[in-house]
């Protein structure tokens, strides 16, 4: 009982340290406060949730992005339209730029843009749409492209034929 209570208090200590709490019944919050203890709670530890009105909502646990310190991390994105939330109709070229449209609006919100791109990840759902994904790709990377790989996957969310994610600078940083 001994070494438990000492784990106990190990763990409550570092909690502390790390800005967080131990998770409590919390039944009686109303769910809002629970997000925004949540968020302030993040917030403190230096990372803060990016959520874009013009990209479209997470379909699970997941925020659109990330920023912490000086880097947003971008969720994947796929090809899903912000006003309805459903996949868009359309071959690979279609897709891609509705990912990077996406991924742009995300970017907006957290304060940066597409310029401020270190780092791609490319999932392709066919491999055999890579010239044609990176035809599109390169209209929004034109100058000091980022850092990027690609992936052929058996399958991604809804059936999409891509899905990207990306890491940015903030400005200034």
């Amino acid at each position: 009982m001994k070494t438990l209570t000492c784990f106990a208090a190990a763990t409550l200590l570092f909690l502390a340290a790390m800005g967080q709490t131990p998770k409590s019944s919390s039944a009686d919050k109303p769910k809002s406060a629970k997000a925004s203890a949540a968020s302030a709670a993040s917030a403190a530890r230096g990372r803060t949730v990016v959520e874009a009105k013009d990209a479209p909502k997470p379909i699970g646990p997941y925020s659109q992005a990330i920023k912490a310190g000086e880097f947003v991390f971008c969720a994947g994105q796929t090809a899903r339209d912000p006003i309805t939330n459903k996949l868009i109709e359309g071959d690979i070229s279609a897709q891609t730029d509705r990912v990077l449209k996406n991924i742009s609006a995300v970017l907006t919100a957290a304060g940066t843009d597409m310029d401020h791109v270190v780092k791609t990840t490319v999932y392709l759902k066919n491999i055999s749409d890579f010239n044609a994904m990176n035809e599109v790709y390169g209209h929004y990377f034109k100058d000091a492209p980022p850092a990027r790989a690609t992936v052929g996957v058996a399958g991604l969310p809804a059936d999409s034929l891509v899905e990207i994610e990306v890491v940015a600078m903030l400005p200034g940083k």
